[in-house]
């Protein structure tokens, strides 16, 4: 998800101006869906229950969080150890500004920490008003959240102490815990490349760009640096927005955020006068009757919707009604 476009420049030494680029705050936020196994899924179960659990190695070693291979044999472990919810701080952190998402809004440090009966230190926050409040040898202890779900957020954070405050003992009748949602939120700034910056332009005016390459072969979008020498592709060729469907792949399987109800077909677009493609949606046709050679033309989003989002500007490709391109013609693009 792009959060806003700029374009930004310095005067160079010579006193003129540099080419202007672009650059985007851009965040890229899905929630990671995964399967835990049996061991993974043994640990965080007994956080539900408000335990923590480890697992003892070939050397009589406990691991906490449990490791599902021996570090030593590689064998499976299967010998589950509880361990107390007390424990010394081994090496820590100070965090003087939280991200967004962190365990708190305020101060606070990471630390490992040696839970009493394990062996291995497990990465957890501990809520501390100062760095002047932590040390390697603190003494601390898990506060658990009041409701949990069989995540490592059950723990709340770590905080100093020496007397567990585990919630008291009582049987957990639920289903053992065999998956996990985790949130991903990233934001970054992305600076185009001089290269990438004209396409862009481009594309937010309607039009198609590609480079030139030495060798002649047209790239698009286009590259920053010929593949082969490293020189700049500043040679850019206006392309039609119509080409070939070189290879595609029909989606069945539905995931989370899907914005087209399956089925629907991915494929790899070659535009005439160009010789590398790339994947955009074929719609406007039943699935079963895209081909390879098909004929296909863009659509574009409403003009107000165009920016510098790159191809998020072409809704999709449709069929042209023309005569399928011969294999030949396309067979090396492949």
């Amino acid at each position: 998800m792009t959060q806003g476009n700029t374009i930004t420049g310095t005067i160079s030494d010579d006193g003129s101006a540099p080419p202007e680029v672009l650059a985007a705050e851009l965040r890229l936020k899905f929630d990671y869906t995964r399967s835990v196994g049996p061991t993974i899924g043994r640990f965080l179960t007994g956080l539900r229950s408000g335990r923590v659990v480890g697992v003892r190695g070939s050397d009589g070693r406990v691991l906490v969080p449990p490791a599902e291979y021996d570090p030593v044999t590689s064998d499976p472990l299967t010998e589950f150890v509880d361990v107390a919810d007390v424990g010394t701080v081994q090496t820590w952190s100070w965090v003087r500004e939280p991200l967004p998402g962190q365990p708190f809004d305020r101060p606070f440090a990471w630390a490992l920490i040696r839970l009493d009966g394990a062996d291995t230190g497990l990465l957890h926050a501990v809520d501390v008003a100062s760095p002047d409040d932590i040390h390697s040898g603190l003494r601390v202890r898990a506060r658990w959240a009041a409701e949990r779900s069989g995540g490592i957020h059950d723990i709340e954070c770590f905080e100093p102490g020496e007397t567990s405050t585990a919630p008291a003992d009582s049987e957990d009748t639920a289903a053992p815990v065999t998956g996990i949602v985790t949130p991903v939120d990233l934001r970054y700034k992305h600076t185009a490349s001089p290269q990438e910056t004209e396409f862009l332009k481009a594309i937010a005016d309607g039009r198609l760009l590609g480079a030139r390459a030495t060798d002649g072969k047209v790239y698009f979008p286009p590259r920053g640096a010929d593949p082969r020498t490293g020189e700049p592709t500043d040679d850019y060729v206006e392309l039609s927005d119509i080409g070939i469907v070189t290879t595609f792949c029909i989606v069945n399987v539905p995931f989370q955020g899907q914005r087209i109800t399956p089925p629907y077909v991915a494929a790899y677009v070659l535009l005439d006068g160009t010789d590398i493609p790339f994947l955009h949606l074929v719609l406007g046709c039943a699935v079963d009757e895209v081909r390879m050679g098909m004929r296909v033309k863009a659509v574009w989003k409403p003009r107000e919707q165009w920016s510098y989002d790159g191809l998020d500007n072409i809704s999709h490709f449709e069929p042209t009604g023309e005569p399928d391109a011969e294999y030949d013609t396309y067979a090396h693009h492949l």
